[in-house]
């Protein structure tokens, strides 16, 4: 009699049964007449839908001459085998490969129940096949530490590809050299208001560069970054993490200082952790990350300025000190805090009532995915 282990190499029951009915010259409906049962069970031992009972395991063994513990072992190696869930193993990497169920709540694929029709959806929305959705060599990560970069995660990648696509959309002039020298005049007016922030995508669309918000997929963290359609397309993305004024004026600015360099054209490196109390150190980032910083901070409040003013007046950084330096300087005192803040001159909870909202400002003038709105896909 076969083992159980190797039975386990051979058959399903089903294919053993046709075998025998082969030999005898019998049909399923005889089969079923002579062990008395309807041609209904025979079939599903056939299928292998009919789990083969004690009963069932001695009515098989009378009709061919076999034992009882045969078939009952038989039938027990093939449901122990493991059977192959196709589907399952695909919906496996399409999840491991972007955030599926994020990309259906935000509107940025259909759901579907076939899995190959998910697959295609994915698939459209990368404008890639699944198995090279991880190997996208123009993107990296950045991260807070020694190894400043590293793989990009799921979420991360279909931010930058919502974005990417998204930006075709909007309508500029064509971008010239001198285009973010103007942007920058243009800019520095509408730093003392915070209704004032409107006017900021408009003023970037006159200059060539595309600007839009696209809210943060959970645990990406990222809060802006700087890509290009082409060399002469730059574009300009904000995810808005935080509400406040002062990470708004400082992410633009950062951003337009890689837009200067023409950072992201070749490698799109999303700024992560940009801002609060988990970002890094400029002196921690790498050169053109500490160059962005630099441009951020200088075209907002002039260094030496802004230096003198923490030496003259730490560590008592009062809220009339504030408000009266950045009169001065002509800006809102929320991106005076958030730059003593970035220089850990005071702590992120001081002053907190300066950093006002500005997100359902900014995103009246902009072209906005997120928060509840959901864009039609753009090809």
């Amino acid at each position: 009699m076969l083992t159980f282990e190797q039975l386990a190499e051979t058959f399903s029951p089903g294919e053993s049964v046709m075998e025998e009915l082969e030999e005898r010259g019998w049909s399923q409906r005889d089969l079923a007449a002579i062990m008395g049962v309807q041609p209904s069970v025979v079939n599903g031992i056939v299928k292998g839908t009919k789990p083969i009972s004690l009963d069932l395991a001695q009515n098989l063994a009378a009709a061919f001459g076999t034992s009882a513990q045969y078939w009952i072992n038989m039938d027990t190696a093939y449901r122990l085998k493991p059977q192959p869930h196709v589907a399952t193993s695909v919906r496996s990497s399409l999840y491991e490969a972007a955030p599926v169920n994020e990309m259906i709540k935000r509107g940025w694929i259909e759901s579907a129940q076939d899995v190959e029709v998910l697959r295609s959806r994915v698939e459209h929305f990368f404008d890639r096949p699944l198995n090279e959705l991880e190997s996208e060599p123009e993107l990296c990560a950045a991260r807070k530490g020694t190894d400043y970069y590293e793989k990009p995660t799921s979420s991360q990648r279909a931010w930058i590809r919502r974005v990417r696509v998204l930006a075709k959309a909007v309508q500029t002039v064509p971008f010239t050299d001198a285009s973010v020298d103007t942007v920058l005049e243009k800019l520095r007016p509408l730093m003392s208001h915070a209704e004032e922030t409107r006017h900021v995508p408009r003023v970037m669309a006159e200059c060539g560069i595309r600007f839009l918000i696209v809210e943060h997929l959970p645990q990406t963290r990222i809060d802006g970054v700087c890509l290009w359609l082409d060399e002469n397309r730059p574009v300009i993305a904000l995810s808005m993490r935080y509400d406040r004024l002062d990470y708004f004026w400082f992410t633009v600015m950062h951003e337009l200082g890689h837009v200067k360099k023409r950072d992201g054209f070749a490698m799109v490196c999303p700024d992560i952790d940009l801002v609060g109390e988990k970002a890094a150190l400029t002196n921690q980032k790498p050169e053109f990350e500490q160059a962005a910083d630099r441009f951020a901070s200088e075209h907002m409040i002039n260094e030496s300025e802004m230096d003198n003013f923490i030496v003259r007046v730490k560590p008592l950084f009062s809220k009339v000190k504030i408000q009266g330096f950045a009169l001065r300087q002509g800006v809102h005192p929320a991106i005076v805090i958030g730059q003593l803040q970035h220089k850990g001159a005071i702590h992120w909870s001081h002053s907190r009532e300066f950093l006002v909202k500005v997100r359902d400002i900014i995103t009246t003038s902009t072209l906005t995915d997120g928060w509840g709105q959901v864009l039609p896909n753009i090809s």
